[in-house]
Order: structure tokens, then sequence, then C-alpha cells
């Protein structure tokens, strides 16, 4: 598995160097990583002033003093990095180095704040999201998930996305640890239009019992869920489920929240924009209300 580590020398930086450092071992074999720093390039005046060669080593020095603590901190758990810098845009330059290297999975921190709709992650990591098909483990907090067997949970919502995100974690087992806990997520959410027979909006028409509309919503969750779940029984992994009920991106944030959940793991719906598009409404929304690390996976072109 190849691994990309983008490195500006933050907690939350620090934090996915921790989270890779802490799975030495990823199936057969170690991980190969790269970790990446970007230099924002000097002003052009700046950059005339000291010349081409006192910028370049200005550069390299900077990109050093974030890069070598992660180089350490990853060879102290056995592992073999390598290490580049390069300068430019680091939304760009980090996108474009996952496309272009056959990178697995990217694994960065983000300095984004849930609070505000358009910093729910940093600048930087919003437009990785955006802009690659790479997987992205987005660490959201300044310590990184301690268990060596991680909990899981994935959530589902019946489309070819929700798929990709299982498919993901089966593909991916060891990433998870030696026995991961994988807890699949599905929220339905009744509306009273939605009972009513086609075509009839009279009030003399008489809706479903709670009983019935329970069974109802049990037979919907139970029509995304079994087909994934049968397929981690039998690949041996400990699955549990978890039934919700209401806004599905409200329960699984708060599911998330609670259990608590080491990773959630969502399909993209994302166009590519820079707004809530790029993870889709939900996706978007579970972001905003939970600091859980967060595993996108887009669907390949």
């Amino acid at each position: 598995m190849k691994i990309l580590i983008p490195i500006d020398g933050s907690t939350c930086s620090d934090a996915a160097v921790e989270f890779v450092a802490a799975r030495p071992v990823l199936g057969d074999a170690p991980p190969q990583i790269d970790l990446l720093n970007v230099q924002l390039p000097l002003p052009p005046r700046a950059g005339r002033a000291v010349g081409e060669e006192i910028a370049r080593a200005w550069y390299e020095a900077e990109s050093a003093k974030v890069l070598m603590p992660a180089v350490e901190k990853l060879q102290q758990a056995g592992l073999d990095p390598a290490w580049f810098h390069r300068v430019g845009d680091p939304g760009v330059v980090i996108a474009e180095w996952a496309e272009e290297h056959g990178v697995d999975l990217v694994v960065m921190g983000s300095h984004g704040r849930t609070a505000l709709r358009n910093l729910i992650f940093g600048s930087v990591t919003q437009y990785v999201l955006a802009s690659s098909r790479v997987p992205v483990l987005v660490v959201r907090t300044p310590q990184a998930p301690q268990r060596e067997s991680l909990r899981v949970g994935i959530a589902l919502d019946g489309s070819p996305y929700g798929e990709a995100a299982a498919e993901f974690v089966l593909a991916h087992r060891s990433l998870f640890g030696p026995h991961p806990e994988v807890t699949l997520l599905h929220a339905v959410e009744t509306r009273v239009a939605d009972l009513l027979p086609a075509g009839r909006r009279d009030e003399n028409v008489t809706l479903p019992t709670a009983a019935e509309i329970g069974a109802r919503e049990r037979a919907a969750f139970e029509s995304v869920i079994a087909p994934i779940r049968s397929r981690f029984v039998d690949a041996g992994f400990a699955v549990g489920e978890a039934f919700l009920v209401g806004d599905a991106a409200e329960q699984i944030a708060k599911f998330a929240t609670s259990a608590p959940l080491d990773i959630l793991v969502l399909g993209s719906h994302g166009r590519g924009a820079l707004t809530s598009a790029l993870l889709g409404s939900v996706a978007w929304s579970v972001a905003a209300r939970c600091s859980t690390p967060l595993l996108v996976i887009r669907l390949p072109r």
C-alpha cells in the first residue's frame, strides 16, 4: 500500500504521522510512505532580491524543519519513508502528487473548524478532497486514534458510493488493525407524505400505525445493510450494525461521537466543486457535526 502524508508541522499533521506509525505492517509488507512538504513561493520581489540559489536553500531548510521529525517518528516505528519538498500551492501540489504517483491513500491533518460551513476542513484538505479521486483519511484532532484495532463505522445509503466505502475497508483490512470492529450505519427517515397513497393528500386517508411504519423502516434498513453485512461476515470481520432513525447526517454524527468511533468511512458523491457538493450534502453535514476522523472514498473515474 502506498501512502502519502502531507507534512506542515502542525499538530494535526503530527497526528496523521502518528496514525501511520501505529500501523507498521499493512498486509504482507510495510507500507510505502511518501512524506511531502509544500512551501509557498516567496513573493516575486523577495525571490528576485535573494536570488534563485538562496531561495532554493531556504525552501530546503524550511522543509527539513518539518519533514525530519516526521521521518524520525516513522523510522522509530520500523518504517522507511521517502521525503520530498515542492514549492507551489499546497492543495494543488498534493492532489497532483497523489494522482501522478500511484498513491492508494492520503493521510492528512485538517485545520478546519466544524462550526463554520466553509471551514469544516482547512482549505488545503478541502482542495485535495475536491480535486483527487484517491481515498483521503482526514485526521481532524491533534491526537490520532490510539487503539491497535480500530472501531470503524461505515455509512451506507444503498448507493455505489456506500458500496465503495465498504469495499475499501474489506480490501485494506490491516489498515484498521488486527481485529477491527466494524459497524454498518444506515439512517431511515419516514415523512408523512411518504405514507400517503399516490395522488392522495386529503384528510380522510388512514395512515399506517406506528408498528407498520417501524416495519417499513426496518425493511428499508435491511435492504441496504444485508448485502454488505454478508460480505464482512464472509471475510471474518466482527461486524455490528446501527439502525438509525431520523435525519441521516445528524444521526450518523451522533453515533460516531457517542459510540465512539475511531474512524468513520464515507462514500463521496462529490462533483469537484469547492462547496458542500465535494462530499455530498449528507457527508458534508456529518463532517460539520463531529470531529471523528473521516475516511472519504471517491468512485474512480
